[in-house]
């Protein structure tokens, strides 16, 4: 089996970690609870690798269970405008949903990586899955062309600021505001963000 736990290749260790969610999620859904061993031997890698990625078979099954719940892309676009704004909109309103919908786990979650950032900080491995920016890419390719492409890296960046458990835990937490108001001040900060990209470009 492969080793991609070595230093370096950060893309691979992406997709290694990718692999570990995907081998757990299909063999959950078959009605399984499986192993670290067995979830590395159908992601084709050692079982060093996985632990590596993750401290334990627990932490890994919290991850997948959510990489299930995370709405697809069809859903999120289907006859949706070529409107950036409202485009990004829809992405910030399928991943609220589904963080109000899994908080405990998201904390979890949340709580698992920031151990690991502060145990292994220099490792080269990823903390998280980054599961928002295919999803803010895909909102603004319709619009592409209307964005000089700085300033469009920029607004994708900047956006995935906004959505995710991040921003949950600190509209609920820090500033105690309830689901509605949350996506209130979300949906405007997203509308000013595209306008600054826009005039940029």
């Amino acid at each position: 089996m492969a080793d991609a736990g070595r230093p370096g290749r950060p893309n691979q260790k992406r997709r290694t970690r990718k692999d570990l969610l995907q081998a757990a999620a299909r063999l959950m859904q078959e009605g399984r609870s499986p192993s670290l061993e067995e979830i590395a031997e159908a992601a084709l890698v050692s079982r060093a690798t996985a632990y590596r990625y993750f401290p334990n078979v627990e932490a890994l099954l919290l991850e997948a269970a959510l990489d299930l719940a995370v709405p697809d892309t069809e859903a999120i676009f289907r006859d949706a405008p070529d409107d950036p704004a409202a485009r990004l909109d829809r992405v910030d309103g399928a991943l609220h949903d589904m963080s109000l919908a899994n908080e405990a786990a998201l904390r979890m979650m949340l709580a698992h990586s920031l151990q690991r950032g502060l145990k292994d900080a220099d490792d080269g491995v990823p903390k998280r899955q980054n599961r928002r920016s295919p999803l803010i890419e895909m909102a603004l390719e319709p619009s592409r062309g209307a964005f000089a492409p700085a300033a469009l890296d920029r607004l994708a960046k900047a956006v995935a600021f906004l959505v995710g458990t991040e921003a949950m835990v600190v509209f609920r937490d820090v500033l105690q505001l309830d689901p509605e108001e949350a996506r209130a001040v979300k949906r405007w900060a997203i509308g000013a963000l595209v306008a600054a990209a826009q005039r940029e470009g």
